[in-house]
């Protein structure tokens, strides 16, 4: 009789290997987006991944069903050899955390349904009831109201430092979380959203190692959703995680929402079992589409980089702007600027707009916004503008807003791939109405 690999007509064999060199050629992470971590002989021949719609995955045998079982469960090390069950994992998801490893020089990767998704499951892996949280100020308003709010009912609190703290004022945050109880976790966003502040990756990281033994540091996780992947690797600065909303650049077409994290092996680990547990893992369309937009994540990001240069320089001297967040005008010699040489390759097309008033001026703008789109979210490829203070930070207590610089005269503008002279038209004729 024939067997099973003669009736399908495919002989069963192993994913080959994507090259990541040729010779002593390091292949560049735009490259490895067209096809790292996909085999085409594995799905008929076809050149892109197909969507895998489905709910569960069948074994070739019972004892393969038991070993995919006990590295999924945590019983071996080294995770699930095989395809269990789509709460796990999935072909498409796989090679979407293959690739978004790739970016940073990660060892590992998941995606999530969210970034919020992705940083609720990191915050559940690490913090138990009585620890302390340290953090940057401002997070996003959703990362925020989880910490402070969701968290604390169950008995975690939080110390938080400015953004652009120096090494010294991050050293004492630490000595006074440790002086409340475990700290369970360094919480980082850089740029900070909305402000456009930078954190100092490398003297969070320096304060931590100074204040614990290795064997106790707390995890060092950073959003780095407003710069990263191609402006921003914090892991080369000290940082154990990298955190995206794989919604803004990542996604970059404002037609779907996802989360990821990036970062060491040991704690990918055990986010992951916790992934596996609550079941916040993105589903299969959702990777497929991601793998979509990593084709064309450079191209996007440099183009979007270039025109917010070209708009930010036309805003900066208009009589009715105050000020403009842009990293690109950091003055020469500020502590800002100095944090942007070490960690930065570039500007980002996300910034603060002040205008000169308040929510009535910021409001009229936006009103009178032709190609710009009203709408929260960035990183898309057309160009978007909100009001943080009204909008994605309203929950966020009036006087914590002024503290950290989120005023009614704030818009948030995320530069897309527009034609930039047609961006600054829009602009300007936007800011007569103010």
């Amino acid at each position: 009789m024939p067997t099973e690999n003669e009736i399908s007509g495919t002989p069963k064999r192993r994913p080959k290997q994507s090259p990541t060199s040729i010779g002593n050629h390091k292949l560049k992470p735009s490259t490895l987006m067209l096809g790292y971590g996909f085999d085409p002989a594995l799905s008929e021949g076809s050149l892109k991944p197909p969507v895998f719609l489905t709910s569960t995955f069948v074994f070739d045998s019972a004892a393969d069903g038991k070993r995919f079982f006990e590295g999924v469960t945590g019983k071996r090390p080294g995770g699930a050899e095989g395809l269990i069950y789509s709460r796990f994992n999935g072909p498409n998801q796989e090679i979407l955390e293959d690739r978004l490893a790739v970016w940073e020089g990660a060892d590992d990767a998941l995606a999530f349904s969210s970034g919020m998704s992705a940083i609720a499951t990191l915050l559940l892996t690490f913090v138990q009831p009585g620890d302390v949280v340290v953090h940057s100020g401002p997070l996003y308003a959703a990362t925020e109201t989880l910490i402070a709010k969701i968290l604390g009912r169950f008995g975690v609190s939080y110390l938080d430092f400015p953004s652009g703290a120096s090494r010294e004022e991050i050293d004492a945050v630490i000595a006074n979380a440790k002086a409340k109880g475990r700290v369970a976790l360094i919480y980082l966003e850089s740029p900070a959203n909305p402000t456009n502040q930078l954190v100092d990756v490398e003297a969070v990281t320096a304060a931590r190692n100074a204040a614990f033994p290795e064997a106790e540091r707390p995890p060092i996780a950073i959003d780095n959703t407003f710069l990263g992947p191609l402006w921003a690797h914090p892991l080369k600065q000290g940082a154990d995680i990298s955190v995206y909303s794989l919604t803004k650049y990542a996604g970059g077409h404002s037609d779907l929402v996802a989360g990821g994290l990036v970062g060491r092996q040991g704690l990918i680990d055990q986010i992951r079992m916790m992934r596996n547990t609550i079941g916040t893992i993105c589903d299969p369309n959702t990777a497929w589409m991601l793998l979509r937009s990593l084709e064309t994540l450079e191209l996007r990001m440099e183009r979007a980089g270039l025109n917010a240069e070209r708009v930010c320089a036309f805003l900066r001297d208009h009589p009715k702007v105050e000020s403009v967040g842009y990293l690109g005008f950091l003055e020469e010699g500020s502590r800002q600027a100095d944090i942007y040489k070490r960690h930065c390759t570039g500007a980002g097309s996300t910034f603060s707009l002040y205008l000169k008033g308040g929510e009535k001026e910021a409001f009229a703008f936006l009103d009178s916004l032709k190609i710009a789109h009203l709408a929260v979210s960035l990183g898309g490829t057309e160009t978007l503008a909100s009001a943080p203070a009204a909008m994605t930070h309203l929950s966020v207590p009036d006087e914590r807003k002024q503290a950290l610089g989120i005023t009614d005269n704030l818009v948030r503008i995320s530069i897309g791939v527009e034609d930039p002279d047609d961006l600054i038209a829009d602009f300007d004729n936007a800011l007569r109405s103010v």
